[in-house]
């Protein structure tokens, strides 16, 4: 009979263990739906936005420069600011958003 409530004991205390790391289990899953994997999607949509660009775009960089886009090469853009028609050169990483709606993603 000692016996029995041993084993009955040992399963309830596993039960508890089980019980006690669930929330732990929940605020995990929850923390990847609610941040990890809107900001890998959000990532993944910059870096298309970035390899889709083309020359005649209109961009806005990070620093808040506004400017078309004269000459692509492969990390860097030149780009075309102001009435005086100025020229700077960026890194294509320094690309917040493309103003130019393409007939690609007019056509979503």
């Amino acid at each position: 009979m000692l016996n029995l409530f041993l084993t009955t004991d040992a399963t309830t205390s596993a039960g508890g263990m089980l019980a006690s790391f669930l929330p732990l289990v929940l605020v995990l899953v929850v923390f990847y739906f609610m941040l990890i994997r809107p900001q890998n999607k959000k990532s993944k949509q910059e870096a298309a936005m970035r390899s889709n660009l083309q020359i005649g775009d209109e961009i806005v960089t990070f620093g808040g420069i506004i400017g078309i886009i004269v000459s692509i090469k492969d990390d860097t853009l030149v780009i075309e600011t102001g009435n005086e028609r100025s020229k700077i050169r960026i890194l294509r990483k320094a690309v917040e958003s493309c103003l130019t709606v393409h007939e690609e993603e007019a056509a979503k």
